[in-house]
């Protein structure tokens, strides 16, 4: 019976190296998501309050017309959205694809100062103050992106910032992925 005082530790043990190896295998950032290979969910977010509200919101309409596009979930409290945000700058002024800002659980000064202080590589924002459709999206925390193919479809989702590194190495292919499986509007 002496095996028996020694059980708990060896079942702590066992614990704690499923959670090393699940630590050391698994990447945080390629959290599988439902919406893969699915419509994207639905939005119909009103435009960012007092900031270039001509472009409009954000709605399902803008990623079925057959051009493959980014959505960028974003918060002006976020540090690493502030991080990302100069790679996303310089991303958005070599490629033709459209990123979507979808401004999440922010208030709409601050959400403007971001954006004016610190560079605006949206081609249109929608708000979203109380996080309803952020929970239609699976956004459990900011920043994440989601590449949408030009026929509404979710390619891939990205949890985490990007920076240049990961716009070519995970964005990049996904967006040749999109663009090979867009129906083009006839």
């Amino acid at each position: 019976m002496k095996v028996a005082r020694f059980l708990p530790l060896l079942i702590f043990a066992g614990l704690s190296l499923l959670l090393a190896i699940g630590l050391y295998i698994g990447n945080p950032q390629e959290i599988p998501s439902v919406f893969i290979d699915e419509p994207a969910p639905p939005i119909n977010l009103e435009p960012l309050p007092g900031y270039k509200e001509e472009q409009g919101g954000l709605t399902n309409d803008l990623f079925t017309k057959g051009q493959v596009s980014l959505v960028n979930v974003w918060a002006s409290w976020c540090a690493p959205c502030r991080t990302e945000n100069p790679a996303l700058l310089a991303w958005a002024k070599t490629h033709d694809v459209p990123i979507y800002g979808f401004n999440y659980k922010d208030e709409a000064a601050d959400a403007r100062a971001f954006l004016e202080n610190l560079g605006d590589p949206f081609a249109a924002i929608g708000v979203d103050p109380l996080g309803r459709t952020g929970i239609d999206w699976g956004v459990y925390g900011v920043p994440e992106t989601f590449v949408i193919d030009g026929n509404g479809r979710v390619v891939l989702k990205h949890v985490g910032p990007l920076d240049a590194n990961s716009l070519r190495r995970i964005i990049d292919p996904a967006i040749r992925e999109a663009e090979a499986r867009t129906q083009k509007p006839s």
